[in-house]
């Protein structure tokens, strides 16, 4: 039997604030259904659309507009889907599907078991990282932003990230709510 050696002190300390931004995910989550992920808070908002093959494709431009418009819940969750794809896929297994081939999963649910599986790959990957894997450059190569940083950099940009995208899907979530208790129309 092959033992995996114990998370340096700096990859435990990652894992704590991963699992401390996710309890904040998990807090939004019964909010979360079909309706909310759809629903754009502003005309013009990017957001997820299917396609007329059944895949659910996310509004993107390039460069972004200025200003970068609102998101629907949908989209965020897609957005997380992509990046932590992506990075998983460049610091573990050695490349990743093109931001074209990465698409929403078409509900609430669906979007929720997705970034949870790939938060729990991240948590794992991360807990078997040693001093010299999270100083590393080697990971990194390739990845569309970050090429050349250490590891560690690149899983405290995801923290960031994570935090920064689950305080946007709880931001819409209690908007939609306000509007709702004051009578808006809420369409989709």
């Amino acid at each position: 039997m092959t033992s995996v050696p114990a998370a340096s002190a700096r990859a435990d300390l990652l894992v704590r604030q991963l699992d401390t931004v996710w309890s904040l995910f998990t807090h939004h989550r019964p909010a979360l259904d079909d309706a909310a992920c759809l629903w754009e808070p502003a005309p013009g908002a990017w957001t997820v659309r299917e396609d007329e093959r059944g895949r659910w494709v996310p509004d993107w431009q390039v460069p972004e507009p200025d200003p970068v418009p609102t998101t629907s819940i949908a989209w965020l969750t897609w957005h997380i889907g992509y990046w932590w794809t992506t990075t998983l896929g460049h610091c573990f297994d050695g490349g990743s599907p093109e931001r074209e081939e990465i698409f929403w999963p078409g509900g609430a649910d669906g979007a929720v078991r997705w970034v949870q599986e790939l938060k729990d790959r991240w948590r794992a990957e991360l807990l078997r990282l040693g001093d010299s894997d999270l100083d590393s450059v080697e990971r990194t190569r390739g990845l569309p932003w970050g090429e050349g940083l250490p590891l560690v950099d690149i899983a405290s940009w995801v923290n960031f990230e994570l935090a920064k995208n689950v305080s946007e899907i709880g931001l819409t979530l209690h908007l939609r709510k306000a509007l709702a208790g004051r009578g808006v129309a809420l369409g989709a």
